[in-house]
């Protein structure tokens, strides 16, 4: 799931990293790999926070993200490139803007999306969960009203 993150991340950087000044070329990837790992951080932090039902309220509304989970993973985002980067808060804040609420849309669409593979709810949840999923699907059926 990481790996595909990565990749979803680079696809959308171009604006927000590949041609921002903040951050050197040389950079370029490993700023990318920074934001996606911190996203997935953030999402594995939620679920072992008992935050489930945030995580697939997310990932389970078809691209419309939520505020307040959105505002979190930003903020780790944010503080995570201006750790690794030494880029000031105004310079992680303007990356995260734009770069963020495209890629957890993306990812939310993805999720829904028969026709892509690239990413499923059960997947994203093994990797958040190390793979264990036993009594997640129980509650998360329950969350979805199954």
């Amino acid at each position: 799931m990481l790996e595909n993150l990565i990749s979803l991340v680079k696809e959308n950087a171009k604006e927000a990293i590949i041609d921002n000044p903040a951050i050197p070329n040389e950079q370029n990837d490993a700023a990318c790999e920074t934001a996606a790992t911190s996203i997935f951080d953030s999402l594995k932090n939620m679920v072992g926070n008992g935050g489930l039902e945030s995580v697939t309220q997310l990932l389970g509304n078809n691209g419309a993200a939520q505020g307040s989970t959105v505002n979190e993973i930003s903020g780790n985002v944010a503080g995570e490139l201006m750790k690794k980067f030494g880029l000031g808060n105004s310079a992680a804040n303007g990356i995260v803007q734009s770069l963020i609420p495209t890629v957890i849309g993306q990812l939310t669409s993805k999720t829904n999306d028969p026709n892509d593979n690239s990413f499923d709810l059960q997947g994203i949840l093994g990797a958040l969960t190390g793979g264990d999923t036993s009594g997640i699907f129980g509650k998360l059926k329950g969350l979805i009203g199954l």
